[in-house]
């Protein structure tokens, strides 16, 4: 079982194990935005902090995760990130349906985690080859961008080599064959020596394995402990790697 870092570099995250890093983007690199979910869920006496919103997210995925649900079912994420947030039992149905549609909007998932830029930035400097593995709806890299996190090639913000988007190339995780398309990106590299970040162990953690790289997951709050996997609490862990 792995441990977090608390400071000291993961064991499995020391410097000359990796050689590139893969990036999801939702829950890794942006969150759904809770400048706009706070408002609309404290109509039904949830809160509007945002850690809170991003607790729920996490939470919401593992609750995902441990259902074994497919990237199209979000029940379980729906039901947890509401209860996360406070919502009322008494109005938690109309609740539900109301954050159903608008957390479903892919766009909204737009609100950049704490380092994201600066970390990516940071990994460009070291030289390290990064891109982007994301189930997403044809958006993201525009929606990456938009948000200030990241953008192919040089430019105003920190490069990362490729974007992968699920809709654009029709194959969506845990399916190995979308990681397969960024491998093709990085031909000189062994798949072993890939570290994927993802926030989603069925999505993220099993796809990468199927695909034979190396996953870690985004686990800020804890809620995937005992799990057989590499976890980070920050993106920041990831500087010891490379």
């Amino acid at each position: 079982m792995y441990a977090y870092s608390d400071g000291v570099p993961h064991p499995h995250l020391a410097s000359g194990n990796f050689d590139a890093v893969l990036f999801d983007a939702g829950g890794v690199l942006v969150l759904p935005d809770p400048t706009v979910l706070g408002p609309l869920l404290h109509y039904y006496g949830g809160s509007q902090d945002h850690e809170v919103h991003a607790r729920a997210h996490y939470a919401g995925m593992a609750a995902k995760s441990a259902s074994t649900a497919g990237e199209n079912d979000w029940t379980h994420y729906d039901e947890t990130y509401l209860e996360t947030v406070g919502v009322k039992d008494a109005v938690r149905e109309e609740a539900l349906e109301v954050f159903g549609k608008v957390k479903g909007v892919a766009n909204l998932w737009r609100h950049p985690t704490t380092h994201a830029r600066s970390v990516l930035q940071s990994l460009h400097d070291k030289g390290v080859p990064i891109g982007i593995v994301s189930n997403a709806s044809g958006q993201i890299e525009a929606t990456l961008f938009q948000s200030g996190v990241c953008q192919v090639g040089e430019g105003e913000l920190a490069p990362v080599r490729f974007i992968i988007d699920s809709h654009i190339v029709g194959i969506q995780k845990p399916d190995p064959r979308i990681f397969h398309i960024a491998l093709q990106k990085l031909p000189d590299i062994d798949p072993a020596r890939i570290l994927y970040v993802g926030d989603s162990l069925i999505m993220d953690v099993g796809g990468a394995r199927g695909a034979s790289l190396v996953p870690c997951l985004v686990d800020p709050y804890g809620f995937a402990e005992g799990h057989d996997v590499i976890r980070i609490m920050s993106l920041t862990e990831l500087l010891s790697a490379f």
